[in-house]
């Protein structure tokens, strides 16, 4: 006896689509793993944005009246900063060379300056003085714009400054090759004013560049730089006719110059154009200086 079983099947009722190759399968499941991949990726680049938009955000700003201003040469002007009030940010500023962001009011775009005077001036007096130079546009225009009484907003002191500890003892280095021009005068006379034993090395020189007299700033205070053992070399690169120092640029100068007696036992600092630094810093390691006693703040 036989069975025989009939499926009837509903008018209504659907078969299902054949299954797709194999090949069309992994081709799916590698979009989908690359997609996968590129969502993984954004999300860690998104993080990654809104981290460091958090870090921004930690800058902690400091309102500070200005004490004083007035112009230090053409362009360049002598700012006091009264910080008598924020004595932790004060006594931050400890090495020669640091800087600081600067806001004037309502305008969002901070000016990054170095501090000119000596850590031991801000502790002691709780100060912080700077050349400015008005820039047309700048922040730093807008600050040469105030006037005293006005208030100002600082971040905290930043930078590594410059670490005279690589060219110490004096006994050992007997030859500091400084060099600045324009406004990176401001934290050379940091440097100079702080002390780094300059009469005690037998070879402490100063060129300083700046288009004409008019436009370099501390002459007054030389005198008492070169009495510190510092000797003072100013080059002009657009001097009058009455002019009779070194003219031109700063490196050219110094290439004149030259006078290294032992690199080994050469050290340099340099603050300013970075055409002058970039310059000077090939010719002084190609005389032998190490790279390693080229001082920069930066």
């Amino acid at each position: 006896m036989s069975v025989t079983t009939s499926l009837s099947l509903s008018p209504h009722a659907h078969l299902g689509p054949p299954l797709p190759p194999m090949s069309i399968l992994r081709r799916l499941n590698l979009h989908n793993h690359l997609n996968l991949r590129s969502r993984s990726r954004n999300h860690r680049l998104f993080r990654s944005l809104a981290v460091a938009a958090v870090r921004q955000d930690t800058t902690v700003w400091t309102q500070a009246p200005l004490t004083e201003i007035e112009p230090a040469a053409e362009s360049l002007f002598h700012v006091t900063i009264d910080v008598s009030d924020a004595p932790d940010l004060a006594v931050s500023h400890t090495r020669p060379g640091q800087y600081l962001q600067l806001r004037v009011p309502e305008v969002e775009k901070p000016s990054f300056l170095a501090i000119a005077s000596p850590p031991s001036f801000s502790e002691a007096r709780g100060a912080f003085e700077f050349l400015v130079k008005s820039v047309a546009g700048s922040t730093a225009e807008l600050l040469c714009g105030l006037k005293k009484g006005d208030v100002v907003e600082l971040s905290q002191v930043m930078g590594r400054g410059f670490d005279i500890d690589r060219v110490d003892p004096p006994e050992s280095f007997p030859t500091l090759l400084i060099f600045a021009t324009g406004s990176g005068i401001s934290p050379i006379r940091s440097l100079i004013e702080s002390g780094f034993s300059a009469d005690k090395r037998s070879d402490v020189r100063l060129y300083y560049g700046a288009r004409n007299l008019k436009r370099m700033a501390y002459q007054d205070r030389f005198k008492d730089w070169e009495s510190s053992g510092v000797q003072i070399v100013p080059v002009l690169s657009q001097p009058d006719g009455n002019w009779t120092g070194e003219s031109g640029y700063v490196q050219a100068a110094f290439t004149r110059a030259k006078q290294i007696y032992s690199p080994q036992s050469t050290g340099a600092v340099l603050c300013g154009q970075k055409q002058m630094t970039e310059e000077i810093t090939s010719i002084l390691v190609a005389d032998g200086v190490s790279s390693e006693k080229i001082l920069k703040n930066f």
